[in-house]
């Protein structure tokens, strides 16, 4: 009786006999982010260091005894105040003695000229004359020249960084004594990479954060692009000015400059969304319901998404989850869509941008 329940074959209520129906494929489950152009404006954090732009490097320009240096670093000198003055006296011996040669040849040029009404001096004579009175003037001139130069004078109004010499000492020519800066000249000196630069210009608005005094933005511009890239990090100087120089702002303090560039259509996908292997960067596509290998060439990367270069258009479903057994071919079935992370506004905290392989 047992074997014969067994082998009894279900039948419904018409009677007729009931067969086990196969299980439909159940499709792979994934979320998608639909891809579109839109223009975005990036903000960059770069550290950098305060520097003087205008930096004069005081020498003498005559040897000598120094005979007074009463300026020190951080004194504060307007233009022309005398900083540095040279022993003059043996100069000042020399200027006398070319000012009585002088006074001389043109005594000598006068007779010469007066012989020479009489017939009684050749017109070489006379010429001689004339050239020994030219070479006292100049002789003359130089030394009032070098005479100047025992006394150094402040170029412009600023602030002294450097003293290198003392009263007394005897220095040569081109001794470096002082160096003077500018302080109004203070600008931040960062570096930024070739993938932003084509996206700034000079008179663009700037943020700077000098950590020192505690962290505050101060308000400033792009004063220079320079025009050559490191080598070594594919990275070019830029100075950006503060509209206002901060007080306590002193040159070799850390800074960090935010700068937002232009808004530059880009495509993007979220970051979760690129895969890596041994062939390089891809992200898998949805096309005609199944999965597709897309190899992508990326850009910068902004917050939590990355800029597409090459291998996507403006329009295609880019997978963002559902990676575990996800095959070329596999048919696919979206549950939800990434509407992926907003980028920061303008007026926003600024987000970090990177630069990917």
């Amino acid at each position: 009786m047992l074997l014969a329940g067994c082998q009894q074959q279900s039948e419904d209520a018409g009677g007729t006999t009931r067969k086990p129906s196969a299980a439909k494929p159940r499709a792979h489950l994934v979320t998608t982010y639909l891809t579109e152009r839109a223009p975005v404006s990036t903000q960059h954090e770069r550290p950098g260091t305060l520097r003087l732009r205008r930096l004069v490097r005081v020498h003498a320009r005559e040897e000598g005894r120094v005979q007074q240096l009463d300026v020190f670093e951080g004194d504060q000198v307007d233009r022309g105040a005398l900083l540095v003055r040279l022993d003059d006296a043996l100069l000042r011996l020399e200027l006398d003695k070319a000012r009585a040669t002088l006074a001389q040849k043109r005594i000598d040029l006068k007779r010469y000229e007066d012989l020479a009404q009489r017939d009684a001096a050749s017109q070489d004579e006379l010429a001689q004359a004339r050239t020994a009175l030219v070479l006292a003037e100049a002789d003359l001139s130089l030394l009032e020249t070098r005479l100047d130069y025992t006394r150094i004078a402040a170029p412009f109004a600023g602030v002294i960084i450097e003293r290198l010499g003392e009263p007394g000492d005897f220095i040569a020519k081109n001794t470096h004594l002082l160096t003077l800066a500018d302080p109004a000249s203070l600008v931040a000196e960062v570096y930024v990479s070739e993938l932003v630069l084509p996206h700034i210009a000079v008179g663009d608005p700037a943020r700077i954060r000098i950590d020192a005094l505690g962290g505050r933005l101060f308000a400033g511009h792009v004063l220079r692009i320079h025009p050559t890239l490191s080598e070594a990090n594919r990275q070019a100087e830029v100075e950006i000015r503060f509209d206002q120089i901060p007080a306590g702002a002193r040159a070799g303090q850390f800074v960090r400059a935010e700068l937002s560039t232009a808004a530059v259509p880009r495509l993007l996908v979220p970051f979760r969304a690129l895969r890596q292997d041994r062939d390089g960067t891809f992200v898998w596509v949805i096309d005609h319901s199944k999965a597709a290998r897309r190899p992508v060439r990326t850009g910068i990367r902004i917050a939590d998404q990355v800029e597409i270069l090459d291998g996507l258009t403006p329009g295609q479903r880019v997978i963002t989850r559902g990676f575990l057994g996800l095959s070329e071919g596999k048919q696919v079935e979206r549950v939800d869509d990434d509407d992926g992370p907003s980028i920061a506004s303008p007026g926003a905290a600024p987000e970090q941008v990177d630069s990917m392989p």
